[in-house]
């Protein structure tokens, strides 16, 4: 991993940041301030909603002395396959989404960071297939790391490794 950020499973404590930068990245996709003074409420009802079913990963920067400050995230939410006549073993199918690294920290790695951590903890979990759902701007970025197209608007990381993986 590159220096000067690491990547950290979160937990209940992150919200607040994550919230934060959640702003902070869509401010700067926008290139202006967001008027919602309900948003930080919202994100806090979602997190604790969410958060029990989902990993999310956090990237930040900082030290133990001065304190941290998040930077990215991305979350997994796993789904089990519905058993059906003749088959109880369908596996589980892990959906990648909320992926959001502020714009100065893009180029350093931390993208892919959040990506392949959340791909070892897939093939770790033993996951049927990976998915997600690129805007357009990102679909590059899916299959330099290996995701193939599965139809119009999704794709699909399998359980072998793919390019550059």
């Amino acid at each position: 991993m590159p220096d000067g950020f690491t990547v950290r499973v979160a937990d209940e404590r992150d919200g607040p940041a994550l919230a934060r930068v959640r702003r902070a990245w869509l401010e700067e996709r926008t290139g202006r301030p967001v008027d919602d003074p309900g948003f930080e409420a919202a994100f806090a009802q979602w997190w604790r909603t969410e958060l029990p079913r989902r990993v999310v990963w956090v990237a930040e920067v900082g030290s133990d002395r001065a304190g941290y400050t998040a930077i990215g995230s991305l979350n997994v939410v796993e789904v089990g396959a519905m058993p059906r006549p003749g088959s109880r073993g369908g596996g589980v199918v892990g959906h990648i989404g909320n992926a959001f690294v502020l714009a100065r920290f893009a180029a350093q790695g931390v993208p892919r960071a959040l990506l392949d951590h959340a791909v070892a903890h897939a093939r770790a979990r033993r996951y049927r297939r990976l998915v997600l759902a690129p805007t357009p701007d990102s679909v590059a970025f899916y299959r330099s790391a290996g995701f193939t197209p599965a139809g119009e608007s999704l794709l699909v990381l399998g359980p072998e490794p793919g390019p550059g993986g």
